[in-house]
């Protein structure tokens, strides 16, 4: 199978595997997982912070985050395609007891005033805003990307009315290196950041939150409360200090890719519209006219290609570490022939 359904998808390659034999690993409770405090620090200071921890998912990352700088009866403040909102099965409402005020951004990405007019006035009666949080990349959107002016302004409201900023950076590096700016750069105004090592940079498992000392110390215990904290992590840390090694320069590879996919789709005559292709994400509508998002699935499941759907016709492609050039051969010659 060609198998374009996310960047989730890839495994671990043999050279990353062959790191974990070597790997020298402790009790991460006790801090005594070299590796791991490794990671840790690598990370800390690629995003610019202080401290980071490493969690199993970026989920816990994003809810451990919410939980450390909320408290129950705040409002988030988030765009409505998030992740935090669609994807964590309700988890900052079970987990922190807080409000969602979704904000209908443009391809996941909202301004500055748009936060100024969702910031509730100091009144007994309303949830008081308390947390920012964004998504770099916007997944939902297409791998969109903040740019850092607008990433600025957001915080800048944010802070000034007295909240906290947070970034899910499941795909910061992307915008790292689809822009060359660095990820600290992204990540100066944020609270608190984390990046997935699961996702382009494709490692097994975990992903990692940054943020001050004393955010991280906070981090910890929700970490050991909800059942986050391991013993001889350095086994999965030293898969992420080689994905840092050795994978994040070739997400540009990804980006190409996907650029290549998204020209061929905005040719086929069924397809109705592609949204702008920045990073390694596609996502396009189909005409009317043409099979719905779901039976698309189905007939390119049939020629070996896999595919995510978005609604009834839309689908989203991904390109990652596990697909090369042939792979978007067969994928394009698959889809011409559905969609065009």
């Amino acid at each position: 199978m060609h198998n374009f359904y996310s960047d989730t998808q890839t495994k671990p390659t043999r050279s990353m595997l062959a790191t974990v034999m070597d790997a020298e690993v402790g009790d991460e409770q006790r801090f005594e997982d070299p590796t791991t405090i490794r990671l840790e620090r690598r990370v800390a200071q690629l995003l610019g912070k202080e401290a980071a921890v490493l969690l199993p998912s970026g989920s816990m990352c994003n809810e451990i985050a919410i939980k450390v700088l909320t408290d129950p009866s705040d409002e988030v403040i988030c765009d409505r395609s998030s992740h935090v909102v669609g994807f964590e099965s309700g988890g900052p409402a079970m987990l922190s007891g807080v409000m969602i005020y979704a904000l209908e951004g443009d391809r996941g990405r909202f301004s500055a005033d748009q936060v100024r007019r969702a910031i509730r006035p100091a009144t007994r009666y309303m949830p008081r805003s308390r947390l920012v949080s964004i998504e770099q990349t916007a997944n939902l959107a297409g791998g969109a990307i903040w740019p850092v002016e607008l990433i600025d302004e957001v915080a800048g409201v944010a802070h000034q009315a007295g909240l906290s900023t947070h970034m899910d950076g499941a795909r910061l590096l992307n915008a790292a290196v689809a822009t060359g700016i660095p990820a600290a750069r992204h990540a100066r105004d944020m609270d608190s950041v984390w990046i997935d090592l699961t996702k382009g940079l494709g490692a097994a498992v975990g992903a990692v939150l940054a943020g001050s000392a004393e955010f991280i110390d906070r981090a910890w215990r929700w970490k050991q409360q909800w059942g986050g904290s391991m013993r001889q992590s350095g086994i999965l840390a030293a898969m992420g200090l080689y994905a840092l090694d050795h994978h994040v320069d070739r997400l540009a590879e990804d980006h190409a890719r996907a650029a290549r996919i998204g020209e061929a789709l905005a040719g086929m005559s069924l397809v109705e519209r592609v949204l702008p292709v920045e990073t390694n994400i596609v996502v396009f509508r189909i005409e009317e006219a043409g099979p719905s998002g779901p039976r698309l699935l189905e007939l390119a499941a049939e020629a070996g290609v896999v595919m995510s759907g978005r609604d009834r016709r839309s689908c989203r492609i991904v390109t990652h570490l596990d697909v090369d050039d042939r792979d978007v051969d067969v994928l394009l010659e698959v889809l011409a022939s559905l969609l065009d």
